[in-house]
C-alpha cells in the first residue's frame, strides 16, 4: 500500500496556508537547508525549478517513506533574479526596480513519491505593478512585510495594492501553484486519507 503521508518541504507559512485552504494538512512541515545561490548561467525559471527539486530531494533523504512537496519562487525583471530581501535597502532596490513595470514571478513545484519517483512544474505568471510614490515604497518598507520576500513584497499583504494586473496563477505568487501541486501529488498516487 502507498504511504500517505506529506511533508511540506518549506517552512513558509504561506505556502502551509495555501494547503490547508484545499483541505490538505501535511503530516510534517520539514524546511530544506539547501544553498539557494542561482548558477551562473542559468535562467531564472531553470533557478525556481532546480531549487524546488534539489529542496524535495534534501527532505526525501531523510522522510523516504513521505511524499515530499517543495516549492520555490524566483522574482525576475527580465533575466534578472530578485533576491530575498533581508535589508530595507534592498527592499528599498526591489521596489524601486518594480515601480511602473512588469515583472515574472516563476514558482516551481516538486513532489517525490515514497520509492523515489520525482515530477514537477514550472508556473510562470505576469504582473505589473503601479509606478510607486517614494513615500508609498518608504510606507511599505516601514511595515516590514516584504523582509524573507523574493522580489521584497507579498502580494497577499498590502502590496496587493501595487498590482495593476496579474496574468497567470495567484496561489503560485504567494508561494505555490495549486492546482499544479494536486496534479503533481494524484499523477504520483497521492490521494488524500
Amino acid at each position: 500500500m502507498i504511504s500517505h503521508r506529506l511533508v511540506l518541504a518549506s517552512a513558509s507559512p504561506r505556502r502551509l496556508d495555501l494547503l490547508r485552504q484545499i483541505g490538505l494538512t501535511p503530516d510534517a512541515v520539514d524546511a530544506a537547508e539547501i544553498d539557494e545561490t542561482p548558477l551562473k548561467s542559468e535562467t531564472p525559471r531553470q533557478t525556481a525549478l532546480r531549487l524546488a527539486c534539489a529542496k524535495a530531494a534534501a527532505v526525501a533523504a531523510k522522510q523516504p517513506d513521505a511524499f515530499v512537496l517543495a516549492a520555490d519562487t524566483v522574482v525576475a525583471v527580465g533575466s534578472r533574479i530578485l533576491p530575498k530581501v533581508e535589508t530595507q535597502a534592498e527592499g528599498r532596490k526591489c521596489l524601486e526596480l518594480l515601480s511602473g513595470r512588469a515583472h515574472r514571478v516563476l514558482t516551481g513545484v516538486a513532489v517525490q513519491a515514497p520509492g523515489g519517483r520525482m515530477a514537477s512544474r514550472l508556473v510562470e505568471s505576469r504582473l505589473h505593478f503601479k509606478r510607486l510614490l517614494p513615500a508609498e515604497i518608504e510606507a511599505y518598507l516601514q511595515g516590514g512585510e516584504g523582509v524573507g520576500k523574493a522580489g521584497g513584497y507579498a502580494i497577499q499583504g498590502r502590496a496587493g495594492a501595487f498590482v495593476m494586473a496579474i496574468q497567470g496563477s495567484y496561489p503560485a505568487v504567494v508561494g505555490l501553484p495549486l492546482y499544479e501541486t494536486m496534479n503533481l501529488l494524484s499523477g504520483l498516487g497521492f490521494s488524500r486519507p
